[in-house]
């Protein structure tokens, strides 16, 4: 049969593109500079990258065979890239719950925002900053807040113990700081 007379099938690309469920019944918590990224990423796409996309498709179109026309194809492809990343941005961004992590700045409790230094068992410490889903960046020391070391942190106080579950086992670790950003002077 004739590739022209096939459906094209996506779902590799999308196993490889697997998102981060949210949490069954939680909320998707994300800082106000997390959702701006992702709100300005949204709007690039729409009124930049995509329209740019679509001019290309429709003159690679208008030249003629489509079956082997690289701009045709590639376009195409990135185009469906493009609407995959709209679609997740949209609903993300309508489920998502602003928190300011500035309103708890001075305190020593762990909430959402926080970064927390701790120490592990072995002595070594680590720092992370705990996040929304669609923000964290482990490369930066950025942990969700539903991932297993943010979740044991929450609501402990600087001083306090707690334990980690971890692969290999349950691990006790300590609250040696806790930070927040400071709030933004309004202009007014």
């Amino acid at each position: 049969m004739s590739k022209a007379f096939t459906k094209e099938n996506d779902s590799e690309e999308e196993d490889e593109l697997a998102l981060p469920e949210l949490p069954a019944g939680g909320k998707n918590y994300i800082t106000p500079a997390g959702y701006t990224r992702l709100r300005d990423e949204l709007l690039q796409l729409i009124d930049d990258e995509r329209p740019k996309v679509v001019e290309v498709v429709h003159w690679a179109a208008s030249n003629g065979d489509r079956s082997e026309n690289g701009d045709y194809l590639y376009g195409k492809k990135r185009l469906r890239e493009i609407d995959r990343r709209i679609r997740f941005l949209t609903k993300r961004l309508e489920v998502a719950e602003v928190t300011d992590p500035s309103l708890h700045h001075g305190r020593d409790q762990i909430f959402f925002g926080a970064r927390v230094t701790y120490a592990d068992e072995g002595g070594r410490e680590r720092t992370v900053t705990i996040l929304g889903i669609d923000e964290a960046d482990s490369s930066l020391g950025q942990v969700s807040w539903v991932s297993p070391v943010a979740r044991a942190l929450l609501k402990a106080r600087r001083g306090d113990e707690v334990k980690l579950l971890t692969p290999m086992g349950v691990q006790d670790i300590e609250v040696l700081a806790v930070e927040y950003p400071a709030p933004t002077a309004v202009a007014g």
